[in-house]
């Protein structure tokens, strides 16, 4: 029988991946936490004992051979049914004792995500100075290009609605995933809304799976590719506007001297300026044609989460 809490299913979904030293501490804490939340481990093809630790401590275990952080975040999205969830890493390096307070604010404050937002300690053990300082370049980045207000995107400490979950794509395949959560709340113009929660060390043995500057340039490229995808139009139009100044730059100089001549010796120039000219002007329109594009893919979206059969208005509390 699901356990209810506050007339909603909670369903508590981690991600693993190699987590044998920690995952039995995850399910013990956050059982204490909140009983009332059933669990599920989706192990990543660990080389370890993760999944099996995890079946010893009576939870729902299930399989994904996808590599990548992505891949499994979309088969738990898809697998599992709740009204909420609440989603952790399998490191035990968050704080359980948070996830009630991030369940109530999500119900209470009628929202879509609620971010556990990791509480720094100095400890560089802890949270790796280069990973501070890319998670506020890219959070920055974020916030300044899809308005945003968010302190750490990068969190994987969060709880969902059942109509988020059930609205998003998921696109990614690795560590990327945490941007493109985000995005797809700021694009649907979810409310949303964080809460500091403590950030621990990983238990000796453990290793991190995350690297600063691979997985640093693989999200930085996600978020390139989602401000194309969009929002068309201003990427293609910043793109016109680079092409239009460097056609004006090589082709200014040959034009002036056609006014005073009436020769052009440079002719490849000119045929170069006029092909880049030309690519600017496309570059326009296909802003303009992706635009119109991007917007039903977005209609269809806000379709999906409207039409979630989970509502905070239609289930009062008991």
């Amino acid at each position: 029988m699901n356990k209810i809490y506050r007339s909603r299913k909670i369903a508590l979904v981690v991600p693993c991946y190699n987590e044998e030293m920690s995952i039995a501490t995850v399910i013990s804490q956050f059982r204490e936490s909140i009983p009332e939340a059933d669990i599920y481990v989706f192990d990543n093809n660990s080389k370890d004992k993760t999944a099996l630790i995890a079946k010893e401590h009576n939870v729902h275990v299930h399989t994904v051979s996808l590599k990548g952080k992505g891949n499994v975040v979309r088969r738990m999205f898809s697998d599992v049914e709740a009204d909420v969830y609440i989603m952790v890493d399998g490191d035990a390096t968050y704080d359980a004792s948070a996830a009630k307070k991030m369940v109530d604010k999500l119900i209470d404050d009628k929202l879509d995500m609620v971010v556990g937002c990791r509480q720094e300690n100095g400890d560089e053990g802890t949270y790796r100075q280069g990973h501070r300082f890319g998670n506020k370049m890219l959070t920055g980045t974020v916030t300044t290009i899809f308005k945003g207000e968010f302190s750490d995107m990068l969190s994987g400490y969060r709880v969902f609605s059942r109509r988020y979950v059930k609205s998003f794509p998921c696109l990614s395949r690795g560590f990327e995933i945490e941007t493109e959560l985000t995005i797809h709340a700021l694009e649907l113009r979810m409310r949303y809304g964080e809460v500091q929660t403590s950030y621990g060390e990983r238990p000796e043995g453990s290793t991190s799976k995350l690297s600063t500057y691979k997985d640093g340039i693989k999200i930085l490229k996600t978020i390139i590719k989602l401000y194309m995808s969009e929002r068309p139009f201003y990427f293609f139009l910043i793109l016109s506007i680079l092409f239009v100044f460097l056609s004006i730059i090589l082709g200014f100089p040959i034009l002036a001297e056609f006014e005073e001549t009436g020769l052009v010796p440079r002719f490849p120039t000119a045929i170069l300026a006029s092909a880049i000219m030309t690519i600017g002007i496309i570059s326009f329109v296909c802003g303009i044609i992706l635009e119109s594009v991007t917007m039903g893919r977005r209609e269809m979206k806000a379709l999906f989460y409207l039409n979630s059969n989970y509502s905070h208005e239609n289930i009062e509390d008991k």
